[in-house]
């Protein structure tokens, strides 16, 4: 049975509230365009630092556009809160290591789910690391990205490296339509394809 993760973060706000506090939490970000939303809601609830580790992207002058516009991006946006940035190496051996006899599964597949745990697992390590009392990652925003599997790897990892996460799905609320409005007012950079090497080739494909 799917859960329904939009009302588990509702429920984990309204705890939130009542305690009175407002806890650090360890965004990890995808790009600029999916974390305008979150920053725009999450940042009434939590003390952000957006972590920017993506060893997917390829070409490095594509990782290095894309993190341009994320600082862009929080320098820009009005938030209540101040966000802090956080940049992770560039570790594309790491993902090609990974994706070893996965390259021709489609997208969305095998491949994409170990590498959502490769980026949540640098997260969550960094979380432990920093003290944050709440990890997550903006990767749920996406209609091509699978919520479930997301959350699922995110409990895991939870209990593991003992960081709660914060369950979510970002697409609900009409939150990616919002983070295209966003992307829109700001002027980001959106790509048309998730990132790496092989998500790139499925949208050259498609394209033609």
């Amino acid at each position: 049975m799917k859960e329904n993760y939009q009302i588990i973060l509702n429920k984990t706000i309204e705890e939130i509230q009542k305690e009175g506090k407002v806890p650090s939490l360890l965004l990890h970000s995808c790009c600029a365009p999916c974390s305008s939303y979150v920053l725009e809601y999450l940042s009434e609830y939590f003390d952000i630092t957006v972590f920017y580790y993506n060893p997917n992207i390829s070409p490095q002058e594509e990782f290095q556009k894309r993190v341009n516009e994320q600082k862009r991006l929080i320098s820009e946006m009005p938030l209540g809160r101040s966000v802090r940035f956080i940049e992770g190496n560039y570790d594309s051996a790491r993902f090609f290591e990974m994706a070893k006899g996965l390259e021709d599964v489609k997208e969305g597949g095998e491949r994409c789910f170990k590498c959502y745990r490769l980026r949540l697992e640098e997260t969550a390590k960094a979380a432990r690391e920093g003290g944050f009392d709440y990890f997550t990652t903006t990767l749920s925003i996406s209609p091509l990205k699978n919520a479930q599997k997301l959350n699922e790897t995110g409990k895991e990892l939870s209990n593991i490296y003992d960081v709660p996460y914060l369950f979510s799905d970002f697409k609900k609320k009409e939150g990616y339509k919002r983070s295209c409005e966003l992307s829109e007012i700001y002027g980001l950079y959106r790509q048309n394809y998730c990132g790496c090497v092989y998500s790139k080739a499925e949208a050259m494909a498609r394209q033609k």
